[in-house]
């Protein structure tokens, strides 16, 4: 959990990128390889999100790339086994594992907590397990020095937002629009007075996900939060390379390096010139 707060803490004023990428799409060498790679573009945490077959909160895309990891066998056990092969190869920063409940209650809580802290895991986000049924889940974390994310809507309450704020760890993650993750021209009418509220109900850092779609999206909602969370762009740049990263890796991921820091990423540590942020469909 330290590592996961000196990194979303550090450099104050810098909005923090949080890419999220799915374990196993199109194959656990490829994901090592993103993950490195999100690294060199500035990345302060990595979502490793685990394939699922009936997905909460996943747009589309993420529900594609969640099938061809399912097709090539990947589960939450074996997510986890990727994340110390990325540690060898040179990962620093904090990994987030995000998971529906389904499969953390069929891997077992506690097998989970064991691999967690032997895989140096960072934290923990399980969107369908609401914040007043996680108390369990919560203090597993914490014994075991994981963070369990939590998540906050412009819906939350005054005073749930409250607790939340209060009872969570690593950082807050808010969802900027309702529905499922997606590419949105707008954001939810009340999104800047909610990421106020947020900023006065915690002390943790603030990240923003689900619907940011441009360069303009990401500088007006800079002044309010600390990160944000770009998911379906950068999954649907490795739905376009599917064949090319099976018959050729090396130019596929050259290729999404060049995309990425010429059209996604914020002005962060590791990337040049964007003239687009996140577009997490």
């Amino acid at each position: 959990m330290s590592r996961l707060t000196d990194y979303m803490t550090k450099d104050k004023g810098t909005m923090h990128f949080v890419p999220f990428v799915t374990a196993g799409d199109p194959n656990p060498e490829v994901t090592i390889d993103l993950a490195l790679l999100l690294q060199e573009l500035g990345a302060s945490v990595l979502e490793l999100g685990i394939p699922f077959s009936d997905p909460l909160a996943d747009g589309p895309v993420i529900q594609r790339a969640s099938l061809r990891a399912l097709k090539g066998g990947m589960t939450l056990a074996k997510a986890m086994e990727i994340v110390p092969e990325m540690r060898k190869r040179g990962l620093k920063i904090p990994v987030i594992i995000f998971t529906y409940y389904n499969l953390l209650l069929q891997l077992g809580q506690n097998q989970f907590m064991e691999k967690a802290k032997e895989y140096e895991i960072d934290g923990l986000l399980v969107p369908d397990l609401p914040f007043e049924e996680s108390e369990a889940l919560r203090a597993a974390c914490r014994a075991n020095e994981l963070a369990l994310i939590s998540l906050v809507a412009p819906t939350t309450s005054p005073q749930r937002l409250e607790v939340i704020g209060r009872e969570s760890d690593g950082f807050l993650y808010c969802v900027s629009s309702l529905g499922v993750t997606g590419v949105r021209k707008t954001f939810h009418p009340n999104v800047l007075a909610f990421l106020e509220r947020v900023r006065a109900s915690t002390t943790l850092p603030v990240a923003v996900g689900f619907g940011i779609s441009s360069h303009e999206q990401v500088q007006e909602i800079a002044p309010y939060c600390d990160g944000f969370v770009v998911g379906s762009a950068i999954v649907r740049e490795i739905e376009k390379r599917e064949v090319t990263l099976a018959s050729n890796r090396e130019k596929a991921i050259a290729d999404i390096k060049e995309t990425l820091s010429q059209k996604l990423l914020l002005n962060i540590e590791g990337a040049d010139n964007v003239e687009e942020a996140a577009q997490n469909n």
